[in-house]
């Protein structure tokens, strides 16, 4: 059995284009399918002849030889049915791998402000049970035009060749049943499409009460959400019993009305036998046909409500399907120098908005560390995220003469590192959540965020789990783990956003010995409202809340700017009150 490989697709939102892609698997559907439900009334037919084998009183070798050939039949038949279903499962594992892969290429391709915007539970509910659905029903129509269309043939003109009459008074009511079934689809649709997104729904509440259970614990809210949460469970199993039970009910409604020419079947059948022109065979035979005929339409029924169904997935999944776009892993950067330089800098995340900041020009080279700090809501973080590239801006940000934007995203990730406020701790190992799956040595990198002695204090070292987001280690290990990370390939730029606001200043001075000694091929941007250690770096970026801005040294902002110099000293001030009070509780003691 070969191992199954996923490969992109062209134009993915046309769904004739699954069938396309996998030419073998829908040509050995096609052979076996075929091959299956056409030899299938070879069972009933022999069946026949060997129950008027057994009436005649034939010998016992001829019964046993037509026994032999009558299990044979069956055993090939059940032969052929094997790689037919073989094929069609391993076109839907196919296809339900592949539909996931466009998806997952489709959000890695997303912009920053269509991500932002976008619905977890939505995404999960999508990319999981809207693609199962999706390709079940595929799964069902490719399986059903041979073991419901074909075979449905099969029969009818079996039975057509055994007594026209009675085959065309007995399918009569078969149609009626195909056509109930699809007049009920409109229903349906409608049922399965507030299901799907009550499911939606539901799917983000989960994960939200999963990302913030310990928020909801500590302030309380546990009970409440738990009744807000079963409020929303029934309205999800309502809505999952009104889309599901008119297709499933239906089905032995469908059955029952199918065989209504049953009646048809066995009055003619049967004085067909009395008068002799049938033999009990002939006639086990028919009825036998007609019987799986009738049960295969009432399931052609319930077909055209699954189809229908999963119509309301792929729409839901249609956009979320992108044609595959392998990233440029070509790389055109001056690994010899680095310089920033940035005019007129201006940016704001949607079109029509307020700026959050404009004008900002400033320049850095490797080897320097420039800070940026400023009032709350001044920007500081905005800005840092606008020197990754992501987020459209206007202005220019050359990096070493070529515009930033100029550059690939491969690109840009290799010369520019970023830490957040969030530390985005993955549920692994701490070498994992440094390397994020690479093979690095990570024992400098340790050092210079002065997480070497935390680490020996770990039995398990590097390969401690550091537990969900996170939760197994202080706020000052989770932010020297993330920014480890970030420092780890000593990229070009590295932007780091409030890194030191979860450590102690001792540990905070140490960090930025470590970088300026360590770390003179990067340039290093640090935001931070701790002024601490500002005199100590290189150029500083000064953000106010009415969009000014001010460009310079320590010594230059503390003679030229009041805010700066009044930040700085204030806190100053309460670093001394701190460390006088730290020294009087040691006497004291």
């Amino acid at each position: 059995m070969s191992k199954l490989k996923i490969e992109p697709i062209n134009h993915p939102d046309k769904i004739i284009n699954y069938w396309k892609k996998e030419k073998f698997v829908v040509a050995s559907i096609i052979v076996f399918g075929l091959a299956f439900n056409i030899s299938t009334v070879l069972g009933p037919i022999y069946q026949g002849k060997l129950i008027d084998s057994l009436l005649r009183g034939d010998s016992f070798n001829s019964i046993i030889i037509l026994g032999a050939k009558f299990i044979g039949i069956i055993l090939m038949i059940q032969f052929l049915r094997y790689f037919k279903r073989f094929y069609i499962r391993r076109f839907a594992n196919s296809t339900s791998a592949t539909m996931r892969l466009m998806i997952y290429n489709h959000i890695m391709h997303m912009g920053l402000e269509e991500l932002d915007n976008e619905n977890v539970g939505n995404l999960m509910t999508r990319a999981i049970s809207d693609v199962d659905l999706c390709v079940e029903g595929m799964r069902k129509f490719t399986t059903e035009v041979f073991d419901t269309g074909v075979l449905m043939a099969s029969y009818l003109v079996s039975m057509l060749i055994y007594d026209v009459k009675i085959t065309l008074y007995s399918i009569i009511f078969i149609p009626i049943a195909m056509i109930s079934a699809e007049k009920l689809k409109g229903i349906i649709y409608k049922h399965s499409i507030a299901y799907r997104k009550k499911s939606s729904e539901v799917a983000n509440i989960t994960y939200d009460t999963i990302e913030n259970s310990m928020l909801y614990r500590v302030t309380g809210m546990e009970s409440q959400n738990r009744i807000n949460y079963n409020v929303e469970l029934e309205d999800l199993q309502n809505k999952a019993i009104k889309a599901n039970i008119l297709e499933n009910s239906m089905q032995p409604i469908y059955f029952v009305i199918s065989m209504l020419g049953i009646i048809m079947v066995i009055y003619l059948g049967g004085t067909k036998v009395i008068s002799g022109v049938w033999t009990v065979g002939i006639f086990s035979t028919y009825i036998t046909m007609f019987t799986a005929m009738a049960n295969k339409a009432s399931k052609a029924a319930k077909l055209f409500n699954s189809v229908q169904k999963s119509q309301v997935s792929w729409k839901r999944i249609k956009p979320y399907l992108s044609e595959y776009e392998s990233k440029d892993t070509t790389s055109n950067i001056n690994k010899s120098k680095t310089k920033l330089l940035v005019e007129d800098l201006s940016f704001s995340y949607e079109d029509g908005k307020d700026n959050i900041f404009e004008n900002i020009n400033f320049e850095g080279n490797q080897g320097e560390i420039i800070g940026v700090t400023g009032s709350i809501a001044s920007g500081k973080s905005t800005l840092g995220l606008s020197l990754l590239g992501l987020y459209p801006y206007e202005g220019s940000i050359k990096i070493d003469g070529k515009e930033l934007r100029d550059y690939s995203e491969y690109e840009r990730s290799q010369m520019i590192s970023h830490l957040g406020h969030n530390p985005h701790l993955l549920s692994d190992t701490i070498y994992n959540n440094i390397t994020l799956g690479k093979s690095y040595d990570i024992s400098s990198v340790i050092k210079d965020v002065c997480f070497d002695d935390d680490l020996k204090a770990m039995p398990d070292g590097e390969n401690t789990l550091v537990g969900n987001s996170g939760i197994r280690l202080s706020g000052g290990q989770q932010a020297r783990i993330a920014l480890a990370r970030a420092l780890l390939q000593k990229n070009k730029i590295i932007v780091l956003d409030d890194p030191f606001s979860a450590v102690d200043m001792k540990t905070e001075e140490k960090i930025i010995n470590n970088l300026r000694n360590n770390y003179k091929d990067s340039l290093i941007i640090l935001i931070s409202h701790r002024l601490a250690i500002f005199d100590k770096i290189n150029k500083i970026i000064l953000l106010h809340n009415d969009k000014t801005v001010e460009y310079g040294t320590h010594d230059e902002l503390m003679e030229k700017s009041k805010l700066y110099s009044m930040i700085y000293n204030l806190q100053s001030m309460e670093e001394v009150a701190h460390y006088e009070e730290k020294h009087d509780r040691k006497i004291h003691n």
